[in-house]
């Protein structure tokens, strides 16, 4: 079997270099959350180098927050924001040579779209309409899978090896102590159970269903490289190809 295996990048980490030959499929940050365009032009070069499949990682305009407040914002004003930097991505794939894959919202507007059935849809119309071939990365079983397929995109559904979930299938959030996962043995574990049985466990011990078709890593994570290196490692071992999809 094959899963995707992604992972957030360009965002000024020194551990990009080491993720990268670990990963399919990487979101690069598109300056409004972290990095610019240098930053960028190296990371899809040296995804290119990888077979990495390379996508935008578009944000609210939040550096001081590293895009992680909510904001609110107007229809207009959010389709600019992310027209400017999915044509900033675009950009740098036509210099690079590199094949524009996939968007995957960063942080506070993934997590808004996913809870929002307007906001999600319009991410996924303005994805759409800008290019109707790229794949749309959102939470698994949320309102940006369900709306990004209603407007007619190849959406893939993302789950976290790194983060815990509540019984409802959203993520933990960051403001609780229990956000995210540090342990590597359980990390390891949450990340084979979502790539052979669509499951995870939440909080409270329930099992939940998930479809599991990419399985992030937060790059910005201080075991990002070497859980990488371990799920790599057991996925190997259990017969799971990491690919990125097509």
């Amino acid at each position: 079997m094959t899963i995707d295996l992604n992972a957030d990048l360009g965002e000024g980490l020194s551990t990009d270099a080491d993720l990268i030959p670990l990963i399919s499929s990487a979101n690069i940050a598109c300056g409004y959350h972290a990095g610019d365009r240098e930053t960028m032009i190296r990371t899809v070069e040296h995804c290119l180098q990888h077979g990495v499949a390379v996508g935008a990682h578009p944000s609210f305009p939040d550096r001081e927050h590293f895009g992680r407040k909510e904001m609110t914002l107007e229809q207009s004003t959010l389709q600019e924001i992310l027209l400017a930097q999915l044509n900033l991505m675009a950009e740098v794939c036509n210099q690079t040579g590199a094949t524009f894959h996939h968007v995957k919202p960063h942080g506070a507007l993934y997590n808004m779209s996913a809870r929002d059935a307007g906001l999600a849809r319009l991410i996924a119309e303005t994805v759409f309409d800008y290019n109707p071939g790229l794949k749309l990365f959102g939470l698994s079983g949320s309102h940006s899978i369900a709306e990004g397929v209603m407007a007619g995109l190849t959406t893939v559904a993302e789950v976290f090896a790194d983060r815990t979930y509540l019984p409802d299938g959203s993520l933990t959030p960051r403001t609780e102590p229990n956000a995210l996962i540090n342990e590597s043995g359980e990390a390891i574990r949450q990340a084979l159970s979502l790539a052979l049985e669509n499951k995870v466990v939440a909080t409270n011990g329930k099992v939940i269903d998930v479809m599991a078709e990419s399985i992030c890593l937060h790059g910005d994570g201080p075991h990002a490289v070497s859980f990488a290196r371990m799920i790599h490692r057991s996925f190997s071992e259990h017969g799971i190809t990491i690919r990125a999809v097509q």
